[in-house]
């Protein structure tokens, strides 16, 4: 069966709304380290590694070799009904990885359903369902998580159970605020956010939660220290500060671990997912253990934290320290944001990003307007060339950019060195 015979059943069967890139979409079929081969046998460097999910690459033999240990066991579920020994282990970790006091954690099957529960800690927490939220964010595609992210594109649904106000900050491209320095950005962003809490909310907010590195709104970010500066003022009302650190945690972002340790500021929630699992379904909520044990009700997960995800988890975090993933992320993260700026081509507004999450706003040349079009073509130019990369921003313009944690600097080069090809092949088409 081919691709295209494959593409037509899945027209047939699957929702309209699960986009496919490209104009001919690929299967991929086997992946080796951080290349991956389609249906056809074409092989492909990947850039984007599962929208940040395959954060070690693929076939990594300690995670491959953990998972099959406890598979051998027989044991592939019991649920948090029963004590699951690497569960609590892992749990352990993370509290103490994230920095929070007295922290607790709880296990999901993905983001989505992590930020959920985190709303649904917060409102209970707090006894109200005010969420603050940033223009431009993602937080999911749940019922909550729709209602809390702020880009027309992936709101799918104006219904929703909590009352949602946005704030300047996130993405300082487009931004009335994009002219000014750092400083002035900040305080210009923080004076917005009082108004709001002060105008249009009745002043007792659950929380506000923000991505510190915007994923699928193109890894877009603010200043560091932003985040500080808000949380500063929202202690003084009692609002909760929720860090969505499903893309950003583990190190992607190279210079921390976590990607709200470039604001100096420790929130009294984070959420994660994506690579802690290299493409096991795992999630969870480490938040302060009075906010996570407020609930009145009983609740359990019957997949989160099931005995296998945690097994390969586990092995994900034992391999991001023992190859010190976080300081290859910075260096190889580096090598690409200037190898990209250097290109200079007329199609790109501006190269952004931090570690191994880099976004390339595609602009029409001579000014500023988005560029769909240029996305699109740039796409297609690096999948001949044999390169994987995504694509997100507001509007669709922005490619995004992130091999797994373990890419190699050789492979850096290969990477860059399409991308600039394709970015000049697209100019020329374009032109």
């Amino acid at each position: 069966m081919t691709e295209a015979d494959l593409l037509a059943r899945h027209r047939a069967v699957m929702p309209t709304w699960m986009g496919l890139l490209y104009e001919e979409p690929i299967e991929i079929v086997q992946g080796r380290d951080r290349r991956v081969i389609d249906g056809s046998g074409k092989t492909y460097l990947d850039f984007f590694a599962g929208v940040l999910t395959n954060a070690m690459g693929y076939d990594v033999a300690e995670i491959s070799d953990a998972v099959r240990k406890q598979l051998d066991t027989g044991i592939l579920h019991t649920s948090t009904l029963y004590l699951i020994r690497s569960q609590v282990e892992l749990a352990e970790r993370i509290a103490k990885l994230s920095g929070i006091p007295d922290a607790k954690v709880f296990f999901t099957n993905s983001g989505s359903e992590a930020n959920d529960t985190a709303l649904m800690l917060a409102t209970q927490y707090r006894r109200s369902n005010q969420v603050l939220a940033l223009r431009n964010s993602y937080h999911g595609r749940s019922f909550a998580t729709v209602a809390i992210t702020g880009n027309r594109g992936w709101s799918a649904s104006a219904l929703s159970p909590v009352k949602v106000n946005y704030v300047h900050g996130g993405y300082r491209y487009r931004s009335p605020f994009r002219d000014l320095s750092d400083a002035a950005y900040i305080d210009a962003c923080v004076a917005d956010l009082v108004d709001v809490l002060e105008t249009a909310t009745a002043g007792d907010v659950a929380c506000m939660i923000a991505e510190p590195v915007q994923g699928v709104g193109g890894f877009s970010l603010p200043p560091d220290g932003l985040f500080k500066a808000m949380k500063e003022v929202l202690d003084s009302y009692g609002v909760l500060f929720i860090s969505d650190e499903v893309q950003t945690g583990w190190g992607r972002t190279g210079e921390h671990f976590w990607g709200i340790g470039a604001h100096d500021v420790t929130p009294d929630a984070m959420t994660f997912a994506k690579g802690l699992g290299n493409g096991l379904a795992v999630g969870g909520v480490v938040a302060r253990g009075d906010l996570v044990d407020c609930f009145t009700a009983n609740s359990f997960s019957t997949f989160g934290g099931n005995p296998v995800s945690m097994a390969g988890a586990t092995a994900v975090l034992d391999y991001i320290a023992d190859h010190d993933l976080q300081a290859n992320a910075a260096a190889r993260g580096e090598q690409l944001l200037s190898g990209l700026r250097a290109a200079d081509s007329p199609l790109v507004g501006e190269v952004r990003g931090k570690g191994l999450m880099i976004g390339v706003e595609l602009v029409e040349p001579g000014g500023t307007e988005p560029s769909v079009r240029a996305a699109g073509r740039v796409l297609e130019e690096t999948k001949r060339r044999g390169l994987l990369v995504g694509k997100g921003g507001l509007h669709g313009n922005v490619l995004r950019i992130a091999p797994p944690m373990t890419l190699t600097a050789e492979e850096a080069q290969e990477g860059l060195d399409i991308l600039v090809d394709s970015l000049a092949a697209a100019q020329a088409a374009l032109s």
